[in-house]
């Protein structure tokens, strides 16, 4: 043992110190064998003197060290065995005389058999017993002196994991990565482990670039440290990685590696746990008979192990393989035995996935075989078990801390629910796909706090995808000590963690009084039961939109992605009847990949925007044309079509509001020609964009006239980011101030209808400002507003990254501003999750966004790609943040915008012309009328006419068709 200075200091004398410290490093260098060979001699030494508590505690001493070196060979019986033993022998001698010093080092003993008792208990499956025992250790852990907190790290390593092992793999990613960040340095054995962990939750939940990352710095720890025996264990992780992201014959290669050192060292679990996945891996590429023979190598061992959770994952896979070479009686038995074993063990994710695989047997089945009568009978099956699995596995997502990995973990959840969409499909089910679409399109409800999401049961099970985290680094998920809380975080790690969302709101499909029909209720229901997870809220939202809600005759449409794009429709206001459509995945995705490379990419910056002018199809009438229709015969039923003018001709120009997938988020769908006549669709209706239903005021009021002649216009035009000059990416928007006379004049009209804030003496004051910063208009709206409208740049936040509350507007907020988005050199921006958690992550007192920003009923953001929101599985960028904060209507913009000075360099346009003034003075006209939807609309037809007429390119729907009003 050495002291700070780095003085050994003898602990039992010789033999044992040089004893412990030579076993020490055969350990490190992987060396098992010898290493239990030099404990073993040293324990009969022990055994040899005379008893006394001194030497009962050298015996536990050295069983303890066994147990851990036979953790690592996977010998569970001999570990066990030790570890009883060495258990034993330290609670002989508890109440032995022991001075402050010697009750310290027996109390470290104690928490070292407890955790590694536990540890075998995980291993073995006994999940509730191994929890049981880290509940033990943290009950002794305060007697103990820990200043570095070393022993409370590795006890939060071992809570993680067993949190992995259940596959809860949100809270394990959030316990680990604070255990990261408080772990201290000296922790050199602990810290590398936790970084191996986040690994392996990364790479189970879709995330392979992190999860190489992590293995990456836990290599380089392993390295430092000597560490031989986990350096070639990270070969199997990052075979676990590669095979689950697609590359198999790297997997393959390294599992191979892999599993001859297992073989060499008679570390049979983890050879075991390679042989699994080599058993997938064969079966991928056709070879049965030596998938066959690896499922069987695997399962012998894990039984011999006794470790009965990761056997059950091998019966699961050898049940799969039975299906494929069509003995389907053994398919039954292997995944029934498996289902129990889970069930037993209360890893309720695992029974989801012999459900989902028993369902995909079924469908398989169908479509080999003809049931004749029994056929509905065969899809009803299916659906009884494929539905409530993919449920579970949806649900799963809110128990991750961060939108990216909530979006990461629905790729993988995807092909469940497509599963379940193509059952839906084959039983011909109009109103199930109408109960999917809803509920679906119900959206996530923030979750304004930290604490654990709720749950109907104790235990929690998010699901996972076979086969398991390599090595079955295999809990409840407990509020423990260790999860953080919002208030009192620090600032840096609030900024760092994403939004909390909670599951959707139910939707009621039933415009009845009383209680009526949930979307799905009875397959809610039959998830809830058997995986013990929430699927809704239990909050209700109706999903309607009812007579006494309109004056107007309306359709809801709403799009769900499940590979293809599915579409429902319900008409109110005097018009009666719902439908629902559907587009092959193949159409879909050739016409959103058309769309999106005729728009001007937010990334791409100035190239982007010269690509859209020169050869983008809306910069051209004939192209744009057959853009318009090929978007229309993708995703516009004919159907509807047919309904809306029959409507319209009966009761007057209809409604259409659209609450569009993420796939589909950027359609302009005013645009689509819905005939070969040239028909748009704007052309036969109003068209609103709606966001999910878990935005919607819980007691809707009934739609009135709104009140436009109180509380000031917040006008906030092109501000001056701090540090960036007129001409740079985040300059001016608009030009010089009083450059353009009919800014000029919209600024003059609203000072002469009513007041205005900033408050100006003249127009031109009201441009390029320096004191428009976040404080500024959290006063301004505290105060009470009509009315917000933003012109200036937007920064929205990459599709892939998942996290739509990363969108920014850029005020004159320098970088020492607090907040939660990352500073720009010398400016902060503001960010939608500050908007949505205001100061909640900053302070233990601190206000939600809604209390600090509070959003009058209208808002306008004309920026790049403002309403961006829907092109994310959750809807919190900056549009529905101000929806959520309080405003009836956000008018924001599909895609970048060009502003008048693209015309001008990339069209060649005179200065005189302004096409981006043109569309700021139609929304806030809009703004300022009853209907401020009909109004836009209006404008939007006429530049449509002007389009068909001329073609010139200032009447392009390259700007005005990015305009859209978003409602709830």
């Amino acid at each position: 043992m050495q002291d700070e200075n780095g003085v050994v200091t003898p602990l039992y004398g010789e033999p044992f110190d040089s004893g412990l410290a030579l076993a020490e490093e055969h350990q490190l260098a992987a060396d098992i064998g010898a290493a239990v060979a030099v404990y073993e001699e040293l324990l009969t030494l022990a055994e040899s003197l005379e008893d006394s508590p001194d030497v009962r505690f050298l015996r536990a001493h050295l069983l303890a060290n066994i147990a851990s070196v036979q953790l690592v060979a996977t010998d569970l019986a001999a570990a066990e065995d030790a570890n009883r033993h060495s258990h034993a022998l330290l609670d002989g001698i508890a109440s032995a005389p022991m001075g402050p010093r010697g009750r310290q080092l027996w109390l470290e003993m104690v928490l070292r058999t407890l955790i590694a008792r536990a540890d075998l208990l995980r291993r073995t499956g006994r999940l509730d017993e191994a929890l049981a025992c880290l509940d033990e250790a943290a009950v002794r852990l305060p007697e103990f002196d820990d200043p570095d907190g070393l022993r409370a790290s590795e006890l939060g390593l071992n809570r993680v994991h067993l949190l992995m092992d259940r596959s809860e793999w949100g809270a394990a990613e959030e316990q680990a990565s604070g255990l990261l960040s408080t772990t201290p340095e000296t922790a050199v054995e602990t810290i590398p482990r936790l970084l191996v962990a986040l690994g392996l939750i990364c790479s189970s939940t879709g995330r392979f670039d992190a999860a190489e990352d992590y293995f990456a710095r836990a290599e380089d720890r392993f390295r430092a440290t000597g560490d031989t025996g986990q350096q070639r264990l990270l070969l199997a992780h990052r075979a676990y990685t590669a095979m689950h992201r697609g590359e198999l014959d790297l997997a393959e290669r390294l599992f191979a590696e892999a599993s001859a050192f297992f073989e060499q060292q008679r570390r049979f679990g983890d050879l075991a746990v390679c042989e699994q996945a080599r058993a997938f891996l064969a079966g991928r590429r056709g070879d049965a008979a030596g998938a066959e023979d690896l499922v069987a190598a695997s399962l012998a061992r894990f039984e011999r192990l006794g470790a009965s959770i990761a056997a059950a994952d091998t019966m699961l896979l050898g049940a799969q393989h039975a299906y494929d070479r069509g003995d389907i009686d053994e398919m039954k038995r292997l995944a029934q035995a498996a289902r129990d074993v889970y069930q037993e063990r209360e890893v309720y994710e695992r029974c989801a996935q012999v459900d989902l695989m028993l369902a995909r047997t079924l469908e398989d089945n169908l479509n080999r075989t003809d049931h004749g009568d029994r056929e509905r009978e065969s899809i009803d099956n299916a659906l009884s078990l494929a539905l409530p699995s993919a449920l579970a596995l949806e649900a799963a997502r809110f128990d991750f801390a961060t939108a990216h990995a909530r979006s990461q973990w629905l790729e993988l959840a995807d092909d469940a629910m497509q599963l379940v969409f193509r059952l839906a499909i084959r039983r011909q089910d109009q109103g199930l796909l109408f109960e999917l679409a809803e509920h679906r399109c119900a959206g996530a409800s923030l979750a304004l706090d930290r604490t654990p999401p709720s749950r109907p049961v104790e235990d929690p099970d998010p699901a996972s995808v076979f086969p398991s985290a390599a090595m079955k680094s295999h809990g409840h998920y407990e509020n423990t000590d260790g999860a953080l809380t919002l208030g009192g975080v620090a600032a840096e790690a609030a900024a760092s963690v994403g939004l909390r969302v909670a599951p959707p709101p139910k939707v009621r499909m039933s415009a009845q009084s009383g209680p009526g029909r949930v979307a799905l209720q009875e397959y809610i229901a039959a998830a809830e039961f058997r995986y013990h997870r929430p699927i809704v809220h239990d909050e209700e939202v109706p999903f309607w939109i009812t007579d006494d809600l309109t004056s107007r005759p309306v359709v809801q449409i709403r799009l769900a992605d499940a590979g293809d794009l599915f579409m429902t429709w319900t008409w109110a206001g005097g018009a009666r009847g719902f439908g629902t459509g559907q587009g092959p995945a193949a159409e879909v995705d050739q016409a959103v990949r058309a769309l999106a490379d005729a728009l001007p990419g937010a990334g791409d910056g100035a190239e982007g925007m010269q690509r859209a002018f020169d050869s983008g199809a809306l910069a051209e009438h004939g192209s744009e044309r057959r853009l318009a229709r090929l978007l229309a015969e993708a995703l516009w039923p004919e159907g509807l079509t047919a309904q809306i003018r029959q409507v319209s001709e009966r009761a007057g120009r209809p409604l259409v509001r659209i609450q569009p997938s993420p796939r589909v988020a950027q359609v302009p769908w005013e645009l689509l020609a819905v005939d070969d006549d040239d028909v748009r669709l704007i052309d036969l209706a109003d068209v609103v964009t709606t966001a999910p239903a878990s935005l919607r005021p819980r007691n809707p009021a009934p739609a009135t006239a709104q009140d436009t002649d109180t509380g000031p216009v917040v006008l906030v035009l092109d501000p001056r980011v701090p540090g960036f000059r007129a001409d740079s990416p985040l300059g001016s928007v608009l030009g010089p101030p009083g450059s353009d006379p009919e800014l000029l004049s919209l600024v003059r009209r609203r000072l002469d209808a009513g007041a205005v804030v900033p408050s100006v003496a003249t127009p031109v004051e009201a441009f390029r400002r320096t004191d428009l910063d976040r404080d500024w208009l959290s006063g301004v709206l505290r105060k009470g507003a009509r009315r917000l409208m933003y012109v200036g740049h937007v920064s929205g936040a990459p599709v892939e990254g998942g996290q739509s509350e990363d969108g920014t507007l850029h005020l004159s907020c320098d970088a020492g501003t607090v907040g939660l988005a990352e500073p720009l050199r010398t400016h902060r921006p503001l960010s939608a999750k500050d908007l949505l958690l205001g100061s909640l992550p900053l302070r233990a007192d601190g206000e939600p966004g809604a209390r600090i920003w509070p959003a009058p009923a209208r808002v306008a953001l004309i920026g790049c790609e403002s309403g961006g929101d829907l092109r994310f599985a959750e809807s919190f960028g900056l549009a529905t943040a101000m929806l959520h904060n309080g405003a009836e209507l956000v008018t924001a913009t599909r895609w970048a915008l060009p502003t008048s000075f693209a015309f001008h360099r990339l069209a060649q346009l005179p200065e005189s012309v302004r096409p981006l003034t043109e569309a700021i003075i139609a929304v806030d006209t809009a703004h300022e009328d009853v209907d401020p939807v009909r109004s836009l609309g209006g404008w939007q037809r006429e530049q449509l006419d002007r389009w068909r007429a001329d073609g010139r390119i200032e009447h392009s729907p390259l700007l005005w068709a990015a305009m859209t009003c978003i409602v709830v």
